[in-house]
């Protein structure tokens, strides 16, 4: 079966959809297709304040997995936004909670035109420990430090978290990790790892 040209699909919404949400927010980034829990994020939009997790369904998609991805989205991210095509713009609301932003999108004379049906609030039902477990061990460590913590560099990941959010209030919180994911640089994944690993190596062996 011939593909149905007239249908806007998730490739052609990606990049003009970066460029509405930085038109619409100002300072942001894009990190695409990030895991949460049992599902895949196809963007998360870091402000300045505040996580944004997109889900997009072009007019090519259904709302199959949709509800167990809802979940996902919930506990990870402060705000969430559901991004469709004319296909879905009429019955998005039905499918995704209240407090969830809609944007539509269609062609308008061959140009992609983006459009807030719905802004997004702030999700009440967000998980701190999920979403800080979005940062790397080297970022938690620079978030002890920032807010002069002991750095327990015996301790497992989860032992840290859990220090973490015990001591630094959640508004302030939110706003250093979305500071650490502005500054994180895919590519020296493996340097900064393995730059944390050896400073923890070698205070260990000091003792």
């Amino acid at each position: 079966m011939d593909e149905d040209k007239s249908l806007i699909h998730d490739k052609d919404i990606r990049e003009p959809l970066f460029d509405f949400l930085e038109e619409t927010y100002g300072k942001i980034r894009i990190l695409e297709e990030k895991m949460m829990g049992r599902s895949r994020a196809d963007a998360v939009m870091v402000t300045e304040t505040g996580l944004y997790g997109i889900e997009i369904k072009s007019d090519a998609d259904s709302y199959a997995r949709l509800s167990r991805q809802i979940k996902d989205y919930d506990r990870y991210y402060d705000y969430n936004i559901a991004v469709v095509g004319t296909t879905h713009a009429g019955s998005i609301k039905e499918h995704v909670p209240d407090w969830w932003g809609v944007i539509t999108v269609e062609e308008v004379d061959g140009v992609l035109d983006f459009y807030y049906y719905r802004e997004p609030e702030k999700n009440p039902k967000v998980d701190m420990i999920q979403k800080i477990s979005i940062l790397w061990r080297p970022e938690l460590a620079h978030i002890q430090e920032l807010n002069g913590m002991h750095r327990y560099t015996d301790r497992s990941k989860r032992f840290v978290t859990d220090r973490i959010l015990e001591t630094v209030p959640d508004d302030i919180l939110t706003k250093q990790i979305c500071e650490e994911l502005f500054e994180r640089d895919y590519t020296r994944i493996e340097e900064t790892l393995n730059a944390f690993r050896k400073k923890i190596t070698h205070k260990r062996g000091r003792r």
